[in-house]
């Protein structure tokens, strides 16, 4: 195979990364607290199919992993009393599961039967490293932009959220959710209010993602094309020299 072919190849594959990267990103666009993704590529050099003293190294490409947009989504009015939205970027609400705690901005909270602050999937919601329980017979929880939770005037409990100083450290976990995969430890945050009534919305933005998906699909398409006409040419030399011999 030709240089130009291998080239096109390792261009191809990253295309086909990044087209699933972006139909993701739109079937997410009304995911709350979605954040839109994108694939990181680079040049990466290595041997030419053919090579010799005189000729360089090629230059193929390289996916170089997925980056995550973490900027603040529209907030939403939804009136429901679980319901919470943090209005500041790189914080979030953390949330025990069976391999420790996660963090996530989907603040859409329900109560199980024991007055837990659960997630939609039933994980319990952390603040301040414990187990946010309320009383259901106190009626609704009214929370302050602090996270102190009230109860029919009496405090029963305090929401929080941390920060990390570098979100790389985030890996997408599944159901909204992020894992720290690093010994680096988050700080509980002062700074972000937790809004009642309201849900973060994805930050995505559809019109930027078809566009891109149509940019995708020519460039696929003009790759795939300059591959076939690689492997014509090649094709029609070695049968002229077939000839000629």
């Amino acid at each position: 195979m030709e240089n130009a072919a291998y080239i096109g190849l390792s261009r191809q594959m990253t295309l086909r990364r990044e087209l699933d990267l972006v139909a993701n990103n739109i079937a997410n666009a009304d995911t709350t607290g979605f954040k839109v993704e994108q694939l990181l590529v680079s040049a990466e050099i290595g041997e030419r199919a053919r090579n010799d003293s005189i000729r360089p190294s090629a230059s193929f490409v390289l996916d170089n992993g997925v980056g995550r947009d973490f900027g603040q989504g529209s907030i939403k009015t939804t009136g429901r009393t679980l319901d919470f939205a943090l209005d500041g970027e790189g914080a979030f609400f953390v949330v025990q599961d069976a391999n420790g705690q996660a963090y996530t901005r989907d603040g859409a909270f329900t109560m199980d039967p024991e007055g837990r602050l659960t997630t939609k999937q039933g994980l319990p919601v952390l603040g301040g490293g414990a187990e946010i329980v309320l009383d259901p017979d106190l009626g609704p929880p009214s929370i302050g932009h602090d996270g102190s939770i009230t109860q029919n005037g009496r405090v029963t409990g305090q929401m929080s959220s941390v920060r990390f100083d570098a979100l790389g450290v985030l890996e997408k976990g599944g159901d909204g959710l992020y894992r720290n995969r690093s010994n680096v430890q988050p700080t509980e945050t002062t700074d972000v209010p937790i809004l009642q009534g309201m849900l973060e919305s994805s930050n995505v933005n559809p019109l930027v993602e078809i566009t891109n998906l149509v940019e995708i699909s020519r460039a696929y398409e003009s790759v795939s094309r300059m591959v076939e006409n690689t492997n014509d040419l090649s094709r029609r030399a070695v049968e002229r020299l077939g000839k000629a011999a």
